[in-house]
C-alpha cells in the first residue's frame, strides 16, 4: 500500500510540475474558435469550426466538410500562404493549377475563381477576395532554393521551405512528397510581363483576406513562407490568420455556377460526385 501511495504521489507531483510549465503561444489554435479576436462578427459562434494564427515560417492542416468556408487573412501585409487542397474522400484527386487557370480562362486568382482538380471537378471556390495579390505560376519554395538563399530549409530551422512544411503537413493525412502538386499562393502577387517574365507584385498591404468555400470534403495544407519570387534578402513573412465555419457549397442559381459553360460543367460534375457519394 505504501508503495502504491508513493507511486500516486510521484504521478501527482509530475502532473503538477507539467501543468506549471504549460505555456500559451500566440500561434496556438483557439479552442473554442469563437475566442479568436478575428472571428467574423456576422458568423454565429455555433457555426465556427476552427481559428488559428499560423506563425511566420509555420504551417497548418485542416480536414473540412463540404460547404465549409475558410477565411485566410493577412494582418500585417507580409503573410504568404502556399495552399494545397485534396479531395478528402480520394486524396489522389488534388489541386491542378493548369486546369485552375485554363477552365475559367483566367490565369490570375480572384473572387469567384474555381480551384479545380484534374478530374474536371471544383474542389473549392474563391468566394471573396479583398487582396487581389495572388500567384498560380511559381509554386512554393523548394529545399534547394532555401538552402542556397537562406542557408537552411528544414521545418525546424530558421528558414523552412514551403515544400518542407507542406510535406510535413501532408504526412498527417497519409500523403507523401510524391502526392504534392504545385501550390497556389495567396497574398503575394505575380503578374506576367509583356515579354513573358514573371514579375513579383508583393502584397496589397495589411488587413486583406481571401475566403474559400469547400465544394467537396477537403484536406487543406497551408505553409506560411516567403514567396519564391520575393526579392528581399531576409526570410520575410508575417503571421497568417485562419478561421473556418459551416456554410454551403456553390449551387445552381448562384452567379458563379453558370458564369461560363466550362464552369457550369465543372460544378455539375462536382455536385454529381457529391450526391453519388452521399455527401
Amino acid at each position: 500500500m505504501n508503495g502504491r501511495m508513493q507511486e500516486l504521489g510521484d504521478v501527482g507531483r509530475a502532473r503538477a510540475d507539467a501543468r506549471s510549465r504549460s505555456t500559451v503561444s500566440e500561434w496556438m489554435p483557439f479552442l473554442p474558435p469563437a475566442d479568436a479576436p478575428f472571428a467574423p462578427a456576422d458568423v454565429p459562434s455555433t457555426d465556427l469550426r476552427w481559428a488559428e494564427v499560423v506563425a511566420p515560417g509555420g504551417y497548418t492542416h485542416l480536414r473540412v466538410a463540404r460547404g465549409t468556408r475558410i477565411r485566410l487573412s493577412d494582418p500585417t501585409g507580409d503573410a504568404s500562404a502556399a495552399v494545397l487542397i485534396f479531395n478528402a474522400l480520394a486524396p489522389h484527386e488534388r489541386l491542378n493549377v493548369a486546369d485552375t487557370q485554363k477552365i475559367p480562362w483566367q490565369a490570375y486568382l480572384g473572387a469567384d475563381h474555381p480551384l479545380l482538380s484534374g478530374d474536371g471537378r471544383v474542389l473549392a471556390t474563391i468566394a471573396a477576395d479583398t487582396s487581389g495579390h495572388h500567384d498560380a505560376f511559381c509554386g512554393t519554395t523548394s529545399d534547394a532554393w532555401n538552402e542556397e538563399r537562406y542557408g537552411d530549409a528544414s521545418p525546424e530551422g530558421p528558414s523552412p521551405s514551403g515544400h518542407a512544411l507542406l510535406r510535413l503537413a501532408g504526412t498527417k493525412h497519409g500523403l507523401t512528397a510524391r502526392d504534392l502538386p504545385s501550390a497556389v499562393t495567396f497574398f503575394q502577387g505575380v503578374r506576367v510581363a509583356a515579354d513573358g517574365a514573371l514579375e513579383w507584385q508583393g502584397s496589397a498591404g495589411p488587413g486583406t483576406s481571401v475566403d474559400l468555400v469547400a465544394e467537396l470534403p477537403l484536406i487543406v495544407l497551408i505553409a506560411n513562407v516567403p514567396h519564391p519570387a520575393d526579392p528581399r534578402d531576409d526570410y520575410m513573412v508575417g503571421p497568417l490568420q485562419v478561421v473556418a465555419w459551416a456554410s454551403r457549397p456553390t449551387a445552381p442559381g448562384d452567379d458563379v455556377f453558370s458564369a461560363t459553360p466550362e464552369r457550369e460543367r465543372a460544378y455539375r460534375n462536382t455536385i454529381a460526385y457529391a450526391e453519388l457519394a452521399g455527401i
